[in-house]
């Protein structure tokens, strides 16, 4: 299945662009991150913790916000949205 993905912020280093064609078997958004990792190694700290998808990424389907096991629709466009770094808590 073919998926357009757009990405935010420091993944945009790792894919080259703002907007990527994804190729990959299909299945949830959590599928759909662990294909983006395979294709783009580069994006894997930004979006993971070990093996974990990182709680402050953010994932939309034509613009509106999912949970990481929702299915990805054939033809939907994914927007992703790395998690947040840096700050003080003090």
């Amino acid at each position: 299945m073919e998926t357009e993905v757009t990405v935010y912020g420091p993944i945009r280093s790792a894919t080259g662009d703002k907007t990527v064609v994804l190729e990959w078997a299909g299945g949830t958004v959590a599928d759909a991150l662990a294909a983006f990792v395979e294709a783009y190694p580069r994006a894997e700290s930004q979006l993971y913790d070990g093996d974990a998808v990182r709680a402050s990424v953010r994932v939309s389907i034509d613009g509106d916000r999912v949970e990481f096991e929702d299915r990805v629709p054939e033809g939907a466009a994914l927007a992703v949205v790395p998690a947040v770094q840096g700050g003080s808590s003090e």
